[in-house]
């Protein structure tokens, strides 16, 4: 295949948050039909629900200060698939993720065909195998794993990762992980398992007993404290106060790898933490007027933005909003829309998106300023520069599928600017 078949069948197998099948099995056996790719390099893995993916940038800019090659998977894509998958910092290429994938594909057809399992992997189960077979055959001496959906039965967790981070936990995907604080909690710890080093960060009181319960049972003790004083008043190159914690477990991480025998500096921590990149969250982007994207689903990332809005955003705001319909809509437009002196309502390329109707509707209850309905994101982004002034600002936010839609044209007009 090349890589635009590669992503077509990936696609066949249906969108990865409407096909979800919960089980290790399929990863297992798919794993072992290639060579176990996962046993030819130790892995971190990092679970939660907000904060994965930047405290996946933070420690994998951290172990590259400190010359370590590294592969960082994490999800979702902004753009384009190949941005989940990345070694010693740069993207893979569309070349190599094609023949990975290819691969990856003969050997899930094989397993069919001879009836080890009744069905294709999913596309998370495809992606995550494409990852770590990319990872052994690029050498990288570490692997970072954002996990994808909970934690149990994430097809991350067929890794078997060694040290296992787990950010802040909040509700969300309720759907698949239960309905109550302490269960989605319970699918996140399982994946502290008997031998792991586990890094917990700071969590309401409820998801917290949780971990630690779970911590007893298997033996493992947890590291609870934040790093030492000396990363008190480090630079860290992620807005917003939440990004705090994050690092707290960044930190602890790499403390917890120069113990396995990696040799990771203070300096190196600092230097790693003052050079991370993570698009799309509290991303700003300075042409006029400036654009701040951040992909906030859920209630907690909505007031984190929120926080940071109220703090540091500039007026007048307009804010660019579209989400998916089964998140807590009502919550988190009840957190947001009141700061928009012009709020924008748009639909994503994407099965799950909100109807405008719905929004409309949320929009009415909540919503301050003027209020305009657009029919694609890019049109959205018009829109929004001819109602902004130049000293004001547009906020993207509401799911990060939204964020890969309008940020490739907000980054092509910066540089038409420059």
């Amino acid at each position: 295949m090349d890589f635009a078949d590669a992503v077509q069948y990936l696609l066949r197998l249906g969108h990865e948050t409407l096909t979800i099948k919960l089980g290790l099995r399929n990863t297992e056996l798919l794993l072992a039909a290639l060579d176990h790719p996962e046993r030819a390099f130790p892995s971190v893995q990092i679970a939660g629900t907000n904060g994965k993916g930047s405290t996946a940038a933070m420690l994998d800019s951290i172990c590259r200060a400190a010359g370590i090659k590294t592969g960082l998977y994490t999800s979702p894509h902004l753009v384009s698939i190949t941005e989940r998958i990345r070694i010693a910092g740069e993207e893979i290429t569309a070349e190599d993720f094609a023949r990975h994938a290819t691969r990856v594909r003969s050997a899930a057809e094989d397993l069919v065909a001879s009836r080890k399992i009744d069905a294709l992997p999913t596309f998370f189960e495809h992606v995550t195998a494409i990852a770590l077979l990319a990872f052994r055959d690029g050498g990288v001496e570490l692997a970072i794993l954002e996990t994808g959906l909970g934690g149990r039965l994430d097809a991350t967790t067929a890794a078997n990762a060694s040290i296992v981070g787990i950010t802040p936990i909040a509700m969300d995907h309720e759907e698949y992980l239960g309905d109550t604080l302490s269960e989605i909690a319970a699918e996140k710890a399982a994946v502290i398992r008997p031998g792991v080093t586990a890094v917990i960060a700071k969590q309401p009181p409820e998801a917290l007993a949780v971990l630690l319960d779970r911590c007893i049972a298997v033996g493992v003790q947890p590291s609870l404290e934040p790093g030492g004083d000396f990363y008190k008043n480090f630079p860290l190159n992620l807005r917003g106060a939440h990004q705090i914690e994050n690092a707290s477990v960044a930190i602890r991480l790499a403390e917890v790898l120069r113990l396995h025998g990696f040799s990771i500096s203070s300096e190196q921590i600092r230097l790693g933490l003052a050079n991370v990149h993570h698009p799309g969250r509290l991303e700003l982007i300075p042409v006029q007027p400036a654009s701040l994207l951040d992909g906030a689903h859920n209630p907690a990332g909505a007031q984190a933005l929120r926080n940071y809005l109220d703090e540091f955003g500039r007026h007048p705001l307009t804010l660019i909003f579209s989400a998916m319909r089964d998140k807590k809509l009502d919550q988190i437009v009840e957190i947001l829309f009141p700061i928009a002196d012009c709020l924008i309502l748009t639909s994503i390329n994407n099965p799950r998106t909100a109807s405008l109707e719905t929004l409309a509707l949320l929009a009415r209850r909540f919503a301050r300023g003027n209020v305009i309905e657009t029919a694609s994101s890019a049109e959205a982004v018009r829109t929004a520069i001819a109602q902004t002034p130049t000293g004001g600002l547009i906020c993207v936010t509401g799911s990060l599928y939204l964020i890969g839609e309008t940020r490739p044209l907000i980054l092509k007009l910066a540089k038409e600017l420059v």
